[in-house]
């Protein structure tokens, strides 16, 4: 037996440990990139909307979107991600993350609800696309807390513009 561990400890010593770390990277490795086929991933980093159908539970959203009055002028990345490139991609990084998790564990409410985080990149997105309707950002933010004074959504202490527009962006 001590001669049999001597042979394995010599085999490793002279580069096995490497065939058994290239065959560890090449299994997980194989095995990440089959997911993430199967999983359509790389649609993730477009602006197309139907990427993000490809999970099942988005369809219903969808398809109001597609009959809301923001259909044609905006697509789901325009008013749920942020605008700059770092943030943007960094933004899909972590929902893609926290989405597929979620997935995975089955622990998602249903109907899907959006976060907190994304609720306020939201807020700034409407902000941000209309504000030549009241003129100015800073105008707009303060013209809406005057207009909407003493009001507050649920629980969190803060109001927003898809507590009253809620189908603007899917529909009814």
């Amino acid at each position: 037996m001590r001669q049999g561990w001597s042979r394995l400890s010599q085999w490793l010593r002279r580069g096995g440990i490497v065939v058994v770390a290239a065959g560890l990277v090449g299994v997980l490795g194989g095995a990440g990139l089959y997911t993430a086929q199967h999983a359509e991933a790389l649609s993730y980093l477009s602006n197309d909307p139907k990427a993000c159908v490809n999970c099942h539970i988005m369809r219903e959203v969808y398809d109001g979107w597609q009959k809301a009055s923001h259909h044609h002028v905006a697509v789901c990345v325009d008013c749920h991600l942020p605008h700059d490139f770092i943030g943007k991609y960094l933004t899909k990084v972590e929902q893609g993350w926290n989405h597929s998790r979620a997935f995975t564990m089955q622990d998602f409410h249903e109907p899907i609800q959006i976060g907190r985080r994304s609720a306020a990149v939201v807020e700034h997105n409407c902000v941000q696309c209309h504000q030549g309707l009241i003129g100015g950002v800073l105008q707009a933010q303060t013209a809406f807390q005057d207009a909407h004074a003493g009001f507050r959504s649920a629980g969190d202490g803060s109001f927003g513009c898809v507590h009253c527009h809620r189908g603007v962006g899917h529909g009814e």
